[in-house]
């Protein structure tokens, strides 16, 4: 039972909307801005770097804390598997945070890649080289989110030499990145989508 409510915090943690809160600590309703997603990307393009890293290491932080922490807070055995419920309840928290009606949040990107920091720390780090690489070279942070989402299981696999469950966990996380940032790709495919550092139009 206790491991149940464990999962709950971890949505609960997930769905602290920052970018929202940041927005409207500056005026701004980013859902209105941009490209109305409550996420790093939209912030720095709306409200500049310092927010936008601040964005994207506080969501961060909500899938690194409860992986780490709820295991002995909740006293729960069993190792990853808890790990794994704990961050996949902060992302789906993120990307459906229960403090603006499930509806609004971000891509789960930032929130992901702090859940495989915790569980796998050397397959985020190439995972979040890749990002940065991919992002300095193109200036399409889309791009970079999908070529790190699809970085992170092919090292896990490497390393474990097998589709262990953490590897197909991570694909399956993989795979509901590339569906969340759906609408990029159609933009990407069709050479509509906005460059870091092109100024973002207002949506109607």
């Amino acid at each position: 039972m206790i491991g149940i409510v464990a999962i709950i915090a971890a949505y609960l943690i997930g769905s602290i909307p920052v970018a929202f809160l940041v927005g409207r600590a500056n005026g701004v309703d980013l859902r209105k801005v941009g490209s109305g997603n409550l996420g790093a990307t939209n912030v720095l393009r709306t409200l500049g770097w310092p927010w936008g890293l601040f964005v994207y290491v506080a969501d961060m932080l909500k899938g690194v804390l409860p992986v780490l922490l709820l295991p002995t807070f909740a006293h729960v055995r069993g190792g990853w598997p808890w790990g794994v419920a704990f961050g996949v309840a902060a992302i789906l928290g993120h990307v459906r945070p229960i403090f603006l009606l499930g509806k609004g949040g971000g891509k789960g990107v930032a929130t992901a890649s702090g859940v495989f920091l915790a569980l796998a720390p050397t397959a985020a780090a190439c995972a979040l080289i890749a990002f940065i690489l991919v992002v300095a070279a193109s200036r399409y942070v889309s791009l970079g989110s999908l070529i790190g989402a699809v970085v992170l299981p092919l090292v896990l696999l490497i390393q474990e030499r097998q589709f262990t469950p953490l590897v197909l966990v991570s694909m399956s996380v993989s795979a509901f990145v590339f569906w969340t940032h759906r609408e990029n790709i159609g933009r990407l495919r069709r050479g509509e989508e906005r460059r870091i550092g092109r100024t973002q139009e207002k949506r109607a």
